[in-house]
């Protein structure tokens, strides 16, 4: 038992930890949504700050332009073709043999994701979109599990604590998804690494705090930094829950778990396509997202629809958010480029 604390024995020596903090680490199991830009930073963070277990979920493919900033991935896994949560978890079993680690390569949705946040003590975000989130949160208000909410694009990132009946959840702050198009992601603003390392050194802070019972100091409000203006910011939004009635927390109205919110799809018989129908949103600025995806990819649009091209896959979005998406029949892959170019 000591050797295995020695590893840790300066994270030990500080005082808000000690072992006893430590030994609460490696008790603790920690479900981590998304394993890109901020995942790899965290679950490098958390790995080796000696967590007992960690289950990382994720639906993409290693990819050259991710090796930018998320530091788990390399070459050879671009060239492996290999699932990011897969290439994770080679590398953390290297890092720390001693944390028991588990790869689930599958698109969040509502079909599974009461399955992936089950028996976690907390839940960090990763993740990249809008509507996993709203997923994430009903499952965690509903299972009464804190997830640590986390997101940064171009040089800008925001995250708090959400802890069911205690603070104000995901849905408090933001009653619905942006329209499509309205919100900028990473393949359409960018993102430095500097903001990703930051955000995700806090998120991993709040979690250690919390894991090891030191909850007197975990933040209680929206930190909102950018790294390239220099500024920092904390927003108090303790009142947020008391005066909004929110539909997830308050009610108990978990509308992305019953489907009643975010999205379905479905495969076009023999068209190679997938079709991505949005619940409950409004209409799309087709000229404003034709700005943002003009850098990405060739873009055209009339007052029906909207065509992007990216690689070997063609968007048409529609003025109700729908979209038919050429090149897959893959819900995953189709899902993915729905988040990473139209932003939700």
């Amino acid at each position: 038992m000591q050797a295995n604390l020695n590893r840790y024995s300066r994270q030990i020596l500080f005082s808000e930890i000690g072992e006893e903090g430590q030994k609460k680490l490696r008790d603790s199991k920690v479900v981590l949504a998304g394993c890109g830009a901020l995942g790899t930073v965290i679950a490098n963070n958390l790995v080796r700050a000696g967590i007992g277990e960690l289950k990382i979920i994720d639906r993409d493919f290693v990819e050259l332009n991710n090796l930018q900033r998320q530091i788990l991935f390399d070459e050879e896994d671009v060239k492996r073709n290999i699932p990011k949560a897969i290439a994770a978890v080679e590398k953390l079993k290297k890092i720390n043999s001693q944390v028991k680690l588990e790869a689930v390569v599958a698109d969040v949705n509502f079909t599974n994701v009461e399955a992936v946040v089950e028996g976690a003590k907390l839940l960090v975000d990763g993740t990249d979109n809008f509507e996993v989130r709203f997923l994430l949160n009903d499952a965690c208000v509903k299972a009464d599990i804190p997830w640590i909410y986390g997101s940064c694009v171009g040089s800008y990132g925001l995250t708090m604590n959400i802890i069911p009946g205690k603070t104000p959840c995901f849905r408090c702050l933001f009653e619905t998804a942006p329209l499509p198009g309205m919100a900028p992601t990473c393949d359409t603003a960018g993102v430095i690494n500097p903001i990703v390392n930051i955000i995700a050194a806090i998120e991993t802070a709040e979690a250690i705090k919390y894991l090891t019972g030191k909850f007197e100091a975990l933040n209680k409000d929206l930190i909102t930094i950018d790294i390239w203006e220099g500024s920092f910011e904390k927003f108090n939004i303790a009142d947020r829950r008391d005066k909004f009635d929110c539909p997830c927390c308050k009610q108990r109205k978990f509308e992305f778990l019953e489907a009643k919110q975010g999205s379905s799809i479905t495969s076009l018989c023999g068209r190679n396509a997938v079709q991505i129908t949005q619940k409950s949103i409004g209409r799309v600025d087709f000229q404003e997202l034709a700005e943002r995806l003009k850098k990405s990819g060739e873009v055209t649009f009339n007052k029906y629809l909207l065509k992007f091209s990216i690689d070997q896959y063609e968007i048409s979005l529609f003025l109700d958010s729908r979209a038919i998406i050429k090149g897959t029949n893959d819900f995953s892959v189709a899902r993915g480029l729905y988040a990473k170019y139209i932003g939700t």
